[in-house]
């Protein structure tokens, strides 16, 4: 196969496996929102600009960038889609380990994951849909495979803010219920995302091996522009460094299995799109890595 084909194949599951799939989304949503606290939130009041301008970042930043990109880099329509899918989901506990270990602001870094997350119930498919139809590749793809805007953005609406409204319904009358509940379905979360990733490279190996050095630097370059996006941030909003550190993790670390999960189940399973979540899930974490280990090193150094 070459990656022409990527436009043209699907991920066709039978209703137990959509049904899966959906389970599985609202699974990840209710799992974050039992970990949701007010405290969370304090960062808001004692830094609103600093926090402001990460949320801006995050949620209109990244996926105004892809757009930008999209406009001087030709990629096949499902690349480009899988591209803004990515980039309209929100952070993830991932950031918030990666932030610590680089020794950045942790409680900035979950003030932001835990907005972000909160905002994706809407968001997420309203941003979808607007920056998808906003380029006309992608727009002409949605439309072959006759994606009605206003049933993925009330179908993936529900699956997001039900559980999500639930967890935190939860966690505010019962949080010591919810920290035990939380400690299993953040496992449960988290291989399922893990297995949606994995079985979304399994499922296109063949065609990602050929197609894998497109897949491969469109990945790489979107991920660091996404750092050097929240670095870039950090730097204009003049924030110390343990924040400007959390705001790069936060922008350039995206639920790509949040990704897969929403083109698998909503929107048809596309090939391209699929494969680049898929590719992205594994290269954030390497690439998440690296930073850290220069971040580190830096520190070394002024020490």
């Amino acid at each position: 196969m070459d990656i022409a084909t990527l436009d043209q194949l699907r991920i066709v599951l039978d209703p137990i496996g959509q049904a899966g799939v959906a389970l599985a989304l609202m699974l990840v949503m209710f799992s974050v929102a039992l970990g949701l606290k007010v405290d969370d939130f304090g960062l808001l009041g004692e830094r609103p600009l600093v926090f402001a301008a990460g949320v801006v970042a995050q949620v209109v930043g990244l996926p105004l960038m892809t757009f930008c990109v999209l406009q001087f880099v030709e990629v096949p329509a499902s690349i480009a889609l899988g591209m803004l899918v990515v980039a309209c989901c929100p952070g993830g506990a991932v950031s918030n380990l990666l932030t610590y270990l680089a020794r950045g602001n942790v409680a900035y870094s979950v003030s932001l994951t835990a907005t972000s997350s909160i905002l994706a119930a809407v968001l997420t498919p309203a941003s979808i849909l607007f920056w998808s139809n906003l380029h006309a590749p992608t727009a002409a793809l949605l439309a072959s495979i006759d994606v009605s805007p206003v049933v993925f953005l009330a179908q993936t609406t529900v699956l997001l803010a039900l559980p999500l409204v639930a967890g935190m319904i939860v966690a505010a009358r019962a949080p010591d219920v919810a920290a035990g509940i939380r400690r299993r379905t953040a496992l449960v979360g988290a291989l399922v995302l893990g297995g949606v990733v994995v079985y979304g490279i399994a499922y296109f190996y063949p065609v990602l091996w050929p197609a894998l050095p497109l897949l491969g630097t469109v990945t790489v370059l979107h991920n660091a522009s996404a750092f050097l996006l929240g670095g870039v941030v950090g730097a204009l909003t003049r924030a110390e460094g343990g924040i400007r550190r959390a705001l790069t993790f936060e922008v350039g670390i995206q639920n790509s299995g949040l990704a897969l999960v929403i083109l698998v189940g909503q929107l048809k399973g596309l090939g391209g799109a699929a494969a680049i979540a898929a590719v992205w899930g594994v290269w954030h974490l390497v690439a998440g890595s690296i930073i850290v280990a220069v971040f580190r090193a830096i520190d070394r150094v002024r020490q």
